[in-house]
């Protein structure tokens, strides 16, 4: 998950001032918002339209919101600096669309969770509670910044639990907090002026916060409204998902396409063009179309905006959004397509490979895609020319934030995985899965340690051997993966047990049907081989002509051997690091048997010196249980 795409673009563009009750001890604040707000005058209200402007990462623009106040649906659509989007509410499921013209529709059981509790807020289910029903806790004094709240917090069925906040002096709401991934999303609201009997807040700002408290200024944002138009008109098609507006194609008459692939650290790498120019991508399913600011440079694309960006390390990096006329893979072309651009950090250098940016969950959701690992070939078809493997396995999926999620068991515990082309590693487990489950204490895990990189920097984890993992009817057995121990990044969200990343996916031909929510897998010559796992306990990455040690794990061989992070190493048993690239160096730490002596010669802080790194598992060589288990252990 190099560039996941849960990146804070318009976290919650607009919530509209509305709260819910249905508890006798918090009827009375609702009762009283309730009269300050119009009373009597809200039970006519049937529709909002709301028209004003948005700010968001230092870009300006347009929004529209059209709310169904009786039953919760909602549809709003922004122009942002270069950009235009959407999101709303059917009725059933959530649907966005994304600056480059994408409609997702969000079926993913935290996705639905998140839409109703929207809902219940839009249609006053604590003032009619008829209409959405919720469970109302009792109200608590709370203090901020001076100030006295009355706070109540509500589940909506079927939803998250939200928080409310009600301003002592005034009755008025002031601020909602809601769940959002494994942060907190903070609404709050000013500027109240009465329109036809009604009193609505004019001014509305967003924040997400994490879980110490700390917000992010460049996922702020606010909305300023100009007009408001009380019991508009609307209809149906008004809330349903919109139609696609970006085009894309296949220039050739059987509508398919086959390109070649290099597997370089089990991340697949592919050519293609911007705007007529050279590029080099790695493909990801769980990313966006992006580019680093150098590549964006490159190809004479300019950046607009500072937002936020996220993926599995633990800091948001700086995210611009920049048009570019056209992009192609093949023969397979998306026409005006929008780039995040994101500065990626040292990930060239983790990667030992020079590479422009990513592409993602457009060219997914546009175009049938198969994925042949052992026969290095990406293959895109039109939708009606797509067909999946012969003898592949079919495993539903259902998509959050657009990122294709599958359900399975591991060991006997039923899982729900995020299916990654973007990450390297096999399986990681959610850090609040791993809590719930002791899965440390389960599998024996090694030390903690850096075990991946990606945007926001490293990930670290405590190395396992898992036992089976079921997908469908298929069982996967002797994978090597870790658990994650950060509370920060993707992994550390609750909703997702884990990410099934290429240690895995290369056993495998896949393919990708995101218009029937489909997954294939045809098992592959790999299938049946046990996971290889390093050795060394070192995690490098490429400085020039040396490997630079990053992190040494503890009770590890490179650990025993005396190596240390900032470490140089120029040659492992007289080879210079040059005679191989980066992956080849961590496949042969991975494959060399337990016991392989390998003469290290390194610099530290410009000084030259020699090791031995003898080589020692750091997991188990296959699941086990019980008291077999400790037998297994590998040393300390």
């Amino acid at each position: 998950m190099l560039a996941h795409s849960r990146i804070f673009l318009l976290s919650s563009l607009f919530l509209l001032a509305s709260v819910a009750a249905h508890a006798s001890d918090a009827s009375r604040l609702f009762d009283r918002y309730k009269e300050a707000t119009g009373g009597e005058a809200w039970d006519q209200a049937r529709s909002l339209r709301l028209n004003g402007t948005l700010r968001a990462g230092g870009l300006e623009g347009r929004i529209e919101t059209l709310v169904d106040l009786g039953g919760g649906r909602s549809a709003s659509h922004y122009a942002l600096g270069p950009v235009e989007g959407g999101q709303g509410y059917d009725g059933q499921l959530a649907w966005s669309r994304d600056p480059g013209g994408e409609v997702a529709v969000l079926d993913a059981p935290e996705a639905v969770r998140r839409a109703r509790s929207q809902a219940w807020l839009d249609a006053h289910g604590y003032w009619y509670p008829a209409r959405l029903p919720a469970v109302i806790g009792a109200p608590a004094r709370r203090e901020e910044n001076g100030r006295s709240f009355d706070v109540v917090e509500a589940t909506p069925q079927g939803g998250d639990r939200v928080s409310l906040w009600f301003d002592a002096a005034t009755g008025l709401l002031a601020r909602v907090d809601q769940k959002q991934e494994r942060d907190l999303s903070v609404t709050r609201y000013d500027d109240y002026r009465v329109v036809d009997g009604l009193r609505l807040a004019f001014h509305s700002s967003n924040d997400s916060v994490d879980s110490t408290g700390r917000s992010e200024p460049r996922a702020h944002s606010e909305v300023r409204i100009a007009k408001v138009l009380l019991n508009a008109a609307f209809a149906d098609a008004d809330f349903a998902r919109p139609e696609l507006r970006a085009s894309s194609r296949i220039v050739n008459d059987a509508g398919v396409t086959r390109i070649p692939i290099e597997l370089v650290n089990n991340h697949i790498y592919v050519n293609g063009l911007v705007d007529g120019k050279p590029a080099r991508f790695i493909v990801d399913t769980g990313g966006v179309n992006m580019l680093t600011p150098a590549a964006a440079r490159k190809f004479g694309l300019e950046g607009a905006g500072k937002l936020a960006a996220r993926g599995v390390g633990d800091e948001t990096v700086d995210l611009a959004l920049a048009n570019a006329g056209e992009v192609r893979v093949g023969d397979a072309v998306l026409d005006k397509p929008v780039f995040y651009v994101v500065d990626l950090g040292a990930l060239s250098s983790i990667e030992g490979e020079t590479f422009d940016g990513l592409v993602g969950y457009e060219l997914f959701s546009r175009f049938g895609v198969v994925i042949d690992y052992a026969g290095k070939q990406l293959t895109l078809a039109q939708p009606a020319r797509f067909s999946p493997p012969q003898g592949a396995h079919a495993v539903g999926f259902d998509l959050a934030d657009r990122i294709p999620i599958v359900q399975g068991s591991l060991d006997g515990v039923a899982v729900r995985l995020s299916i990654d082309t973007g990450s390297r590693v096999a399986l990681t487990l959610h850090s609040p899965f791993v809590a719930e489950h002791d899965a440390a204490t389960r599998y024996r895990a090694a030390p903690e340690a850096v075990m991946g990189w990606g945007v926001g920097g490293p990930s670290r984890g405590r190395p396992a051997r898992f036992g089976t993992l079921r997908l469908g009817d298929l069982a996967i057995d002797g994978i090597a993966g870790d658990l994650y121990t950060g509370s920060k990044g993707a992994f550390a969200s609750a909703d997702i047990s884990g990410n099934l990343g290429g240690g895995v996916l290369r056993r495998f031909t896949l393919a990708f049907d995101y218009p029937n929510r489909r997954l294939y897998l045809a098992p592959n010559a790999r299938f049946g081989r046990a996971d290889d796992y390093d050795r060394s306990g070192l995690f490098l990455f490429a400085d020039g002509d040396a490997l630079k040690v990053v992190d040494v794990a503890a009770a590890s061989a490179g650990e025993r051997a005396g190596l240390k992070p900032d470490d140089r190493i120029v040659s492992i048993d007289g080879e210079s690091m040059a005679a191989r690239s980066l992956d080849q160096w961590r496949q042969r730490l991975r494959e060399l048997p337990t016991g392989s002596k390998l003469a290290i010669a390194y610099e530290r802080g410009g000084t030259p010196a020699k090791a031995t790194l003898v080589l020692a598992d750091r997991i188990a060589a296959r699941f086990e249980t019980g008291s077999d288990a400790a037998a297994q252990r590998p040393p300390l």
